[in-house]
C-alpha cells in the first residue's frame, strides 16, 4: 500500500484551501446581513413616501375649493 506523504507544499496548499473556505463563509455571511439592512432601509423609506403621498392627498381634501373667478363684463 502506499503512505500519503503529507509535504510541506501539500500541507501550505490544504492550509491554503481551508483559509479560503473559512473566508468565503464570512463574505457570505457579510453580503446577507448587507442585503438584509438594505431591505429593511427600503422598508423604512417606503413607508416613509407613502406617509408623505397620504398627507399630500390628506391636505388636498382638506383644502377649501377656490371658487372661479367672475370675468368682468364687456362694454
Amino acid at each position: 500500500m502506499k503512505e500519503k506523504v503529507e509535504t510541506p507544499e501539500k500541507i501550505a496548499r490544504a492550509n491554503r484551501q481551508r483559509l479560503a473556505a473559512e473566508e468565503g463563509v464570512r463574505a457570505m455571511e457579510q453580503v446577507e446581513r448587507d442585503a438584509i439592512a438594505i431591505r429593511k432601509n427600503m422598508e423604512r423609506l417606503r413607508a416613509l413616501r407613502l406617509q408623505k403621498e397620504a398627507s399630500a392627498v390628506q391636505d388636498q381634501i382638506n383644502e377649501p375649493r377656490k371658487k372661479p373667478k367672475k370675468r368682468a363684463a364687456r362694454k
